[in-house]
Formats: structure tokens, C-alpha cells, sequence
């Protein structure tokens, strides 16, 4: 998500501001598929997260004025659709999100079908959808993304030491939930943040 150079991107946003607005649609169009997947991730459903990255670049072109230049455009526009997907969220009732994954056939959009080479399996979605909207944005910001913990800080206004904690706990049930999902029924946590004696 790093499709602009900093000084290109600043030059757009001055132009931008300054009254030019088709400065914006370039921008758009450097950001606007890493935000989409991102917001597919976080909701699941295609039409939403279709409805939602519009609606982050709408907002960030209103607010784009309260921009710090100090904080990476990146991490403003993550931030922007992440409480954007926490509003759609709260909007259908998270208790209901699961059963959006076991949907009979016949309710699968053929645009669904369509994203299987650019979105993760099926066990991925479920393992996914086992996790709290905080966790998912979490991994997807750190593993997707990959920014890093000092970015997300920034982004969320949390402490470094703490972020990753909640990452390595986050990564442990993401793993747990996927080796159900697959139907594995012993499984290891995997490597890098070590195994955990009981479920989390």
C-alpha cells in the first residue's frame, strides 16, 4: 500500500486542498484495492466491502484537511476504514457474523466465486470470523499489510509492547480456529509465538 512516493503523495494532497479535486482520483486509485481487501476481510461480504471503501474515501476526502503529514497516509486511511467497519458491524449485529460463512450455495453471488484467486480459502474465512473485529484487524494490519507495530501503534493509540502481545494471542487463535476448520483435530500453535497450554 505504498503505491505513491511520499513527496508525490504530499505534492497531490497539497493540490487537492488547494481546490484541484481530480488530484484525488489518483490517489483513489493508489489505495483503493489494498482498502477494499482490507474491508472484504474485516466484513466478509463483497456488496459491504464494496459499499465501505467507497464510503473511507469519501470520508477521507472531507476530512482530508485534519491530515497530519507527520502519520503515514497509509495508516490515516486504515484507521478511517476500520472504525467504517466497525460501524457496518455494529449495523448487522456481530453475534450473526459466523453464519455468514455457512450460507447455502445457492445464496454465493457469482462475484464471490469470482475472488477466489485474490481472497483467501474457506477455512481462512471461518478461522477469520472466529475472531474478535479487533483481532482481525490486528493480524490483517500486521500480516496483510505489513506494517509495523510502531505504524498500527500510531494508528490505534496503543502501547508497542502491548500491541504485540495481542498480536501473538490474536496469531494463536487465528491458528487454532484454522486447524478446526480444517478439520485437524490434534494441532500445534505453529512457530514464532510458542504454544499455549489451554484454548484462549
Amino acid at each position: 500500500m505504498r503505491s505513491l512516493e511520499n513527496a508525490d503523495l504530499q505534492e497531490r494532497i497539497a493540490a487537492v486542498l488547494a481546490g484541484d479535486i481530480q488530484k484525488f482520483e489518483a490517489i483513489m486509485q493508489a489505495y483503493q484495492r489494498p482498502i477494499f481487501f482490507y474491508c472484504y476481510h474485516m466484513l466478509g461480504q463483497y456488496n459491504e466491502a464494496e459499499d465501505c471503501g467507497q464510503e473511507v474515501f469519501l470520508k477521507a476526502y472531507r476530512s482530508l484537511g485534519q491530515y497530519d503529514p507527520n502519520l503515514p497516509f497509509g495508516a490515516w486511511l486504515y484507521t478511517i476504514a476500520y472504525n467504517q467497519c466497525i460501524d457496518v458491524i455494529r449495523k448487522r449485529k456481530l453475534t450473526k457474523y459466523l453464519s455468514l460463512f455457512y450460507r447455502d450455495d445457492q445464496e454465493n453471488r457469482p462475484v464471490d466465486q469470482h475472488m477466489e484467486a485474490n481472497y483467501p480459502d474457506a477455512p481462512v474465512q471461518q478461522a477469520m470470523a472466529m475472531l474478535t473485529a479487533e483481532e482481525r484487524n490486528l493480524l490483517l494490519l500486521r500480516t496483510v499489510e505489513e506494517l509495523s507495530y510502531q505504524e498500527i501503534s500510531r494508528m490505534l493509540h496503543q502501547n508497542t509492547a502491548r500491541l504485540r502481545k495481542r498480536y501473538e494471542r490474536s496469531a494463536r487463535k487465528f491458528r487454532k480456529y484454522y486447524a478446526q476448520a480444517k478439520g485437524v483435530k490434534h494441532y500445534g500453535y505453529g512457530q514464532g509465538s510458542g504454544a499455549e497450554g489451554t484454548s484462549s
